[in-house]
């Protein structure tokens, strides 16, 4: 009998195993459509993702490898436990300034071979995971590197892929990169590789069962970056960390962390469309400020000689030519970049500033981040790395009445550059000072956790249609996919929407633009960026037609809520964004043909707006048209054309 018993309770083992009983938690979103259920299987933690009850993420790993203990084997399951988090904010840098967060929670604890302990953190609110790790002191241990991380990714076999491959290290201008400035492939096999991996975010399309975006958040000085890289089970991505050769080879790959302590947020949006991909805002959800702003900051346009002057405009009278532009435009800053502290000296700046300031203007100033990072040349140099000079020339800065700065240069995700953007921030909301990133990594949740923060690159950005051919062919290819993929976790300094023809000082000749003047204005309201250089020159205030001026003058940079209105990254794209009162709906159109589409702008049912488009020759106008009073619409945008509606 005891015999029978025991074989009977074998089998009820195997046959537990067998039907997936090692399942050791779940958490099922508000809505009750989004489910991550977490299991414990042979020592290995691991998980997957369901929505409307398909599988979204199928079965992944879980784990961290640190200098002191492994935590990806070997692995007991001990408990978990449920909570809720509800919370109420506000933020006017973002894509919507108030945001009602809920999610559930579950916290699962384990102990590895060495009986430490980690805790995983999930939680899931309607459409969004966000997990990080925990890990406790481990005996008399206050202190570990992670070395490595296991989390991955396991998508079905039918899915393609929207993702940016990160750039080799030291290579590029002046050794600058990885700055994220890599283009997409739109609709990739999965698992294609790429020799450095892929920058986040990522955007995977699982055919007819949805979406999700890949990202994460919460990255401060006391952690790395991560990004995305693929491995030999094609339909598995992985979590992996900065390369060694890295800002010079300088700094650890892996992360130094005090225990008790956490790991940044890995988030996962799911949608069955793609409008939980444009509007979340799981980045910020899950973030809170590091510190009090020391004062109320300005955020808004700017003008910006350098994108067509170029280096050659970096003198005191060209300067004087774009603050009147600003002041014209009633644009609140003006960008000087980089060499005017050689070209035009601190002491003229000081006249400058004050030029400025009675026209109404604030001034911006571009810095070098270097430091020891890279070879770039351009100065200011030597002023931002390092603590002491850093104060030192930030209170001046201050003195002299200068509004914010433009940080350029950075090369990498390692903890070291982590902690050299967080000290650059803080130093700069002790003196005033709003902080813009140029060559640059991806932000994630900055906008929430530095009050001072106005921003970042990390895009093909407008500067390489100025020295790229290729990527002006291409220019409303990759911006159909900002909306879906890099703009949509974080605030984007595009520095775009040019009204010249030819990308050049003189507006003719060479660098000839292929998109229209309506796909240039759709971007204004495409790109969210809390300020945005907009490239408009001097000359457009006499050859650009008034509709265009007047738009430019009153286009926000901040926005109050913003919708998915209707796209698909590579193709066309269509996004409504709230200012107070006042809707814009913007649209462009990267295929070869004409796009009619009936979209449904209920904010607009039943009123009379304002249509800019495009004829058919590609020359832009603006007339009424009236809503019906379902909101049903139909549009025609011309290829490489765009559309925007405004009440």
């Amino acid at each position: 009998m005891t015999k029978i018993l025991s074989y009977v309770s074998l089998l009820l083992c195997l046959l537990n195993g067998i039907s997936g009983f090692a399942q050791v938690a779940e958490v099922i979103s508000p809505d009750g459509k989004l489910k991550l259920n977490v299991f414990s299987e042979n020592g290995k933690a691991l998980y997957n993702v369901t929505y409307h009850g398909k599988m979204m993420v199928e079965k992944s790993p879980l784990g961290l490898i640190t200098n002191e203990s492994d935590f990806s084997q070997n692995l007991k399951f001990i408990d978990s436990k449920k909570d809720q988090v509800s919370k109420t904010y506000t933020n006017e840098k973002i894509k919507k300034s108030q945001v009602d967060y809920k999610a559930n929670t579950v916290t699962v604890n384990f102990t590895n071979a060495d009986q430490f302990s980690i805790s995983i953190e999930f939680q899931v609110s309607n459409e969004n995971i966000a997990f990080r790790y925990h890990l406790l002191p481990m005996k008399d241990r206050l202190s570990a590197v992670v070395q490595s991380e296991i989390t991955g990714y396991r998508f079905p076999d039918k899915t393609t892929t929207f993702l940016s491959p990160m750039m080799k290290p030291m290579t590029g201008f002046a050794r600058t990169a990885p700055s994220y400035e890599s283009g997409y492939k739109a609709d990739a096999e999965l698992g294609a590789k790429a020799d450095y991996g892929y920058v986040f975010p990522g955007l995977f399309h699982l055919g007819n069962d949805g979406w999700i975006l890949l990202s994460e958040t919460g990255v401060n000085s006391l952690y790395c970056a991560s990004h995305l890289e693929t491995t030999a089970d094609k339909s598995l991505y992985k979590i992996a960390y900065p390369n060694m050769a890295e800002n010079n080879g300088f700094g650890s790959t892996g992360a130094a962390i005090s225990l008790p302590g956490s790991t940044p947020w890995r988030t996962i949006t799911v949608g069955a469309s793609l409008q939980p991909i444009v509007e979340t805002t799981v980045p910020f959800d899950v973030v809170e400020p590091m510190y009090e702003p020391s004062q109320k900051y300005q955020f808004g346009k700017s003008t910006w000689s350098w994108i067509l002057w170029q280096d050659n405009s970096m003198n005191y009278d060209d300067q004087v030519k774009f603050i009147d532009l600003a002041a014209a435009l009633n644009f609140q800053f003006i960008l000087m970049d980089a060499l005017w502290d050689k070209n035009i000296g601190k002491e003229r700046m000081k006249e400058l500033v004050q030029y400025a300031q009675s026209k109404n203007v604030g001034v911006m100033l571009w810095y070098n981040s270097n430091g020891a990072a890279n070879d770039a040349p351009m100065g200011p140099r030597n002023k931002m790395s390092s603590s002491v000079e850093r104060k030192k020339e930030m209170k001046w800065l201050k003195e002299i009445g200068v509004k914010g700065l433009k940080v350029d240069f950075f090369g990498g995700d390692k903890q070291e550059t982590m902690r050299l953007y967080e000290d650059i921030l803080s130093d700069a909301n002790d003196f005033g000072l709003t902080i813009i990133f140029h060559g640059t990594t991806l932000p994630r949740g900055w906008e929430i956790m530095y009050p001072n923060y106005a921003g970042s690159e990390a895009v093909l950005a407008s500067e390489m249609l100025y020295f790229s051919e290729d990527v002006r062919k291409q220019e409303a290819f990759f911006a159909s996919l900002h909306p879906f993929i890099r703009n949509t976790v974080g605030s984007m300094e595009f520095g775009g929407t040019f009204l010249n023809k030819f990308l050049t000082k003189s507006n003719k000749d060479k660098n000839k633009r292929y998109t229209t003047d309506s796909f240039q204005l759709a971007t204004a309201v495409l790109f969210q960026n809390p300020v945005q250089m907009f490239a408009v020159m001097p000359n457009n205030l006499t050859d650009a037609p008034k509709l265009q001026l007047d738009f430019m003058k009153e286009i926000p940079t901040l926005w109050d809520e913003t919708v998915f209105i209707d796209g698909y990254p590579g193709k066309y794209s269509v996004i409504g964004r709230r200012h107070q009162d006042q809707w814009y709906i913007a649209g462009i159109n990267a295929e070869k043909t004409v796009k009619k589409l009936k979209i449904n702008l209920p904010m607009f049912a039943g009123k009379t707006v304002k249509l800019i488009n495009d004829d058919t020759k590609g020359n832009s106008s603006e007339k009424e048209v009236k809503i019906s009073k379902s909101g049903d619409f139909t549009v025609e945008i011309q290829p490489n054309g765009g559309f925007v509606l405004k009440n």
